[in-house]
């Protein structure tokens, strides 16, 4: 089981989810309630900011693998703290503006690209292969009770407070996640290179190459980004349908979102036994065709509370599919993977999935001021039931990975 460090990394991590949580939706709220924006700005916002930061992030994958994973954790939390709080302060001197939230949402992005590639190297390293399930499962666990609990203390405080608020706790949180982290303690070696310490082109291609060479790897990784796309690009959308043309109060917006991520804890704490009993591949494919299966309930979202009783019953089932994905999907890219290029291709996958998350965006964006938010969000519902189609179709297409075979017995019995 893991230890006591990873404990300390598990507190880091949760109480920065928390505030993430408590957070969440605060952009495009303050760009609905503060600025007036309207559903192209805020696709706009939310696909810039993602675009851009995955730009940014490109090289920092490399970057992190041959440096030490903690001290670059470290310093990403502190970026996003400054970035979140210079929001609360702009918005007290009465000069936040759409640009600025563009900034801040392109640094924070790219910084969450960075922290990603590190912790996942970092984890690797600190749990041995056989835990990295039950890590991996707690880590899942831990976002949606956070996004359970968040959500509706955070609609509460803009209520209360005023709307950035939750952008002054978020930062709050990645302070004290910095902290976290350097609790940590013990000595972390720093990673060996060959030959030149400069920044290679290869560098920057090794994550992509490993993805798509690797049989298992390559189509989880098409249907991932595709998935995640259409799922944030509705984000924005119903933000606008909700707040905005159905008269929904933030609180309710957001309570529409937390109360049904219980559903995202329950399956997170089933991934462990369920991959023990029928199998890690098994279980992954199934829940990756379950998470495909709601998203098209949106369209019909009306107002009231037949409305928001539909919101939460699609999110339920949505976000217990991917709270069981999720952690399977974590432990197999990390059995699958050399920690040697840990860092490459967990940032290479994380800059495919923001740059293609914001060209969805944009492009759902654009769809909506053409036509409207519903007409989109029927479309992305409908794609979304196709996706199934990326998924590995055979044992032979997920194969076990050659590093864990210890793990291997435990999760997935003959």
């Amino acid at each position: 089981m893991p230890g006591r460090r990873f404990r300390w990394l598990w507190a880091a991590y949760a109480v920065s989810a928390y505030g993430t949580g408590f957070g969440f939706g605060a952009f495009p709220l303050i760009a609905v309630l503060v600025l007036h924006c309207g559903p192209a700005q805020v696709a706009v916002l939310a696909a810039a900011g993602r675009a851009v930061g995955a730009v940014l992030a490109v090289p920092l994958g490399p970057w992190v693998e041959f440096h030490r994973k903690r001290p670059v954790m470290v310093a990403m939390d502190l970026l996003r703290c400054a970035a979140m709080l210079s929001v609360p302060a702009a918005y007290a001197l009465g000069r936040l503006g759409f640009v600025q939230l563009l900034v801040v949402s392109v640094l924070v992005a790219a910084a969450d690209i960075a922290f990603k590639a590190a912790s996942g190297a970092y984890l690797k390293a600190l749990v041995p292969p056989a835990g990295l399930l039950v890590a991996n499962s707690r880590f899942e666990a831990t976002t949606w009770t956070a996004t359970v609990v968040g959500p509706p203390l955070g609609g509460a405080a803009i209520g209360l407070f005023g709307p950035v608020a939750t952008v002054l706790a978020d930062a709050i949180s990645y302070l004290l996640s910095a902290l976290g982290i350097r609790a940590i303690g013990g000595h972390e070696p720093r990673p060996a290179r060959a030959g030149t310490a400069r920044l290679r082109p290869a560098d920057l291609l090794e994550g992509w190459r490993h993805i798509l060479h690797h049989p298992g790897l390559r189509p989880l990784f098409l249907n991932g980004i595709v998935v995640n796309g259409l799922i944030m690009a509705s984000e924005p959308l119903l933000v606008v349908l909700m707040t905005g043309r159905l008269g929904f109060a933030p609180w309710q917006y957001t309570l529409a979102f937390a109360a049904p991520c219980v559903g995202g804890l329950i399956g997170s704490r089933l991934a462990r036994p369920l991959a023990a009993r029928y199998g890690h591949r098994r279980m992954l494919l199934l829940s990756g065709v379950l998470r495909a299966c709601w998203s098209l309930g949106l369209a019909f979202v009306g107002p009231g509370v037949p409305g928001l009783v539909l919101v939460m019953l699609v999110q339920f089932g949505l976000v217990t599919s991917c709270g069981l994905f999720n952690p399977l999907l974590a432990t197999y890219r990390l059995d699958h993977t050399a920690p040697d290029r840990v860092a490459r291709t967990l940032s290479a996958w994380s800059v495919s999935s923001s740059a293609a998350i914001a060209a969805l965006t944009a492009l759902w964006g654009l769809l909506a001021a053409l036509t409207d938010p519903r007409t989109a969000l029927a479309l992305a519902g409908v794609l979304l039931l196709a996706t199934p189609l990326l998924l590995p179709r055979s044992r032979k297409g997920l194969p076990a990975g050659p590093e864990t075979a210890g793990a291997r017995e435990a999760l997935d019995p003959a």
